[in-house]
């Protein structure tokens, strides 16, 4: 006789088996995520301190070419060289500008006690279009800046740091760019200065063409107004050039200022 039993035959714990293999792998996951986390900010950190020991030993501007080419892939010396070649197209493209703006009538020195009367005409004419261009300059120069500081937060997001380095980086440059838009505008200033003083010598030379004369090199007119008008022009012509002049040192200071901030960047 065949015997039956009440009991269920039991199913296999298959489901259990399952989930904890997942939770296991998950576990294993969340692991190495953490691992590679960790390691990778303490890449960063190798890669910051290996990027300020670097540049510390930069003692100019021009040095940290060499110490991009020695640490190509360093995130922190890229940074620096960043900043340093926004500056140098900001400046280039100024010192351009300004000099594509200025006929050579106008940038070279012009004898005007021996300038005959039609060249009297052609340099008023220069002059007018040289303070013409000086006026227009600054806007399309500010479009400049905004578009080489454009590109340079899109170079620098490329390089994948953090945020609060991407934040630091924009404020530098936003401080370098305002220190450079703000010694143009004073260029500018001082040229606009120079050519209406230089203009006003000329117009009177034009005006009183053949009534003058010239003694060893200094104009004699025959009447005192036009003598004192002519000295005030010539002396706030002399005195524009020589604001001109002290500003180009003054932008050769320029350079330091900004290596000592980008070195302050890098030691952050």
């Amino acid at each position: 006789m065949k015997t039956v039993s009440n009991r269920r035959a039991s199913a296999p714990r298959v489901v259990p088996l399952l989930l904890c293999i997942f939770a296991g792998f998950a576990i294993v996951c969340l692991g190495l995520v953490y691992y590679v986390g960790d390691l990778a900010k303490y890449q960063e950190v190798l890669s910051t301190r290996e990027g300020q020991n670097a540049l510390r030993g930069a003692a100019d501007p021009d040095q940290l070419d060499q110490v991009l080419k020695k640490f190509p892939t360093n995130n922190v010396v890229r940074l620096v060289a960043l900043a340093k070649r926004e500056a140098a197209t900001l400046d280039a493209a100024a010192r351009k500008r300004l000099n594509d703006a200025e006929p050579a009538t106008v940038s070279k020195a012009t004898d005007l006690s021996t300038a005959g009367r039609d060249d009297l005409e052609v340099l008023r004419r220069d002059l007018k279009i040289a303070e013409s261009n000086a006026t227009a300059f600054e806007p399309p120069y500010l479009a400049l800046v905004k578009a080489e500081r454009d590109k340079a937060e899109t170079e620098v997001r490329s390089l994948k740091v953090g945020s609060d380095t991407v934040v630091r980086f924009m404020a530098m440059i936003d401080e370098q760019n305002k220190e450079i838009t703000a010694f143009v505008s004073k260029l500018l200033a001082a040229r606009l200065e120079y050519y209406g003083a230089y203009g006003k010598c000329v117009e009177l030379l034009i005006r009183e063409f053949g009534v003058y004369r010239v003694e060893k090199g200094q104009f004699v007119f025959p009447f005192q107004r036009s003598a004192e008008s002519y000295n005030r022009a010539a002396a706030a012509m002399t005195a524009a050039a020589k604001r001109i002049a002290d500003l180009e040192s003054e932008r050769t200071n320029l350079k330091p200022v900004q290596f000592d901030r980008w070195k302050a960047f890098a030691d952050r």
